[in-house]
């Protein structure tokens, strides 16, 4: 039994039909129906079922089941929310302000170099280049998602995967019209709040103030201020949280490209789930 209700897998099933017809596909052409091809992926993303297996259980070829399950995927990922719509939709329901987070979405080890490379221990420079997916503060491979939250901490809108090894403000920045998007969204009633990962753009998104290096201390009202901010923006967590309750994303074996997607997915099945308009 999945921790899924089976409107959610019918919904599921539903856009695959839609897909289908699109597609011109026959009846019969498939080796499995619309609803077990949508319960092969449900098992797959709660329960990070491998692959081998549900290709066993559901008696197609290895390939096939790859192919399911990317499919739906595909399907799935079209259907998750626009940026602008999201940001559209926090104003109407009368949010004063958004929150936006990064977060890793651990991956199988990937043998992509970066730009830069290893320093030996007499600071010289080693041929090795360090992995493109690898994260220095997490301290294994991923990727970065951008998931934007309203203020209750619920999951509007994630962005497309970057390297893990990239920042969060440098993945914002990255990210086609984010930061413009939230730059219009922003206004004398409505903010977007965010951590110190975001500190160099201010001017966009508000951030706490940064203790001083040379240990002087925050003055009073400064820190009863970050405070105030850091509890505003702490719901934030959940929405990550939210997202990696599907344990297919707690650690991706697909390619780490496909993150983005596979991310994407989970908000519109965790939206289907709860009743929130897709």
């Amino acid at each position: 039994m999945l921790p899924l209700s089976r409107p959610t897998v019918q919904a599921i099933a539903a856009h695959l039909r839609d897909h289908r017809a699109h597609l011109g596909t026959r009846t019969g052409r498939r080796a499995l129906g619309c609803f077990a091809q949508a319960v092969m992926f449900a098992r797959w993303l709660i329960d990070q079922t491998r692959i081998v297996q549900l290709a066993v259980d559901n008696a197609v070829s290895l390939r096939t089941a790859y192919r399911y399950v990317h499919e739906v995927l595909d399907v799935l990922g079209q259907k998750a929310p626009d940026l602008r719509a999201a940001l559209a939709a926090a104003r109407e329901a009368g949010h004063e302000h958004v929150a936006i987070d990064g977060t890793l979405i651990e991956t199988d080890r990937c043998s992509i170099p970066g730009p830069t490379s290893r320093k030996k221990r007499n600071g010289e420079q080693s041929s090795r280049k360090v992995d493109l997916w690898w994260s220095g503060k997490h301290h294994c491979h991923g990727g970065n998602v951008q998931v934007i939250t309203a203020p209750d901490g619920w999951p509007i809108w994630t962005s497309p995967v970057r390297p893990g090894r990239e920042h969060d403000i440098t993945c914002a920045r990255t990210h086609n019209d984010l930061l413009q998007a939230l730059a219009d969204f922003s206004d004398d009633e409505h903010q977007v709040l965010a951590d110190l990962g975001y500190e160099g753009e201010n001017g966009t998104l508000v951030c706490a103030v940064k203790a001083p290096t040379d240990g002087s201390g925050l003055p009073e009202d400064v820190a009863e201020a970050n405070k105030a901010h850091n509890a505003r923006r702490a719901p934030a967590e959940r929405g990550n949280a939210l997202l990696k309750y599907f344990k297919g994303l707690r650690r991706v074996s697909l390619c780490p490209t496909r993150i983005g997607t596979i991310v994407a997915a989970a908000l519109v099945v965790l939206h289907l789930e709860h009743h929130h308009t897709v």
